[in-house]
């Protein structure tokens, strides 16, 4: 069910990148410096595909929104799993809670968002 359309996709896109880069400080995760950087990656890289995207917001429009999308999806399920995969989930839940809300959040508009 592809309800959200690209250009509704593109603002959530660039709010949860600025959002990832700032989440580190904001909730006070940088003395785990694997969840900090987890969610600064994951940020800065949503900002840099939304900006080589083919949609309303892309500027560089290099890649179809069908590629775009299938980033959001693989981002968002490494974000989720990254605090299991690198080892931080055992610092406590304000360290991987935000990854894994973030993660599915991605997972969810990657699957809901139409491709044109």
């Amino acid at each position: 069910m592809q309800i959200i359309p690209t250009k509704a996709h593109g603002i959530l896109d660039y709010l949860t990148g600025a959002a990832l880069l700032a989440a580190p400080k904001a909730l006070e995760l940088e003395d785990v410096p694997s969840s900090s950087r987890a969610l600064q990656l994951a940020g800065g890289g949503a900002i840099a595909y939304s900006l080589l995207t083919d949609y309303e917001l892309g500027v560089a429009k290099l890649l179809p929104m069908p590629v775009h999308l299938a980033l959001d999806a693989a981002s968002g399920a490494l974000l989720a799993s990254s605090p299991w995969l690198f080892g931080f989930a055992k610092d406590g839940a304000r360290y991987w809670l935000p990854h894994v809300l973030v993660g599915t959040q991605e997972m969810l508009a990657a699957a809901t968002t139409r491709t044109r």
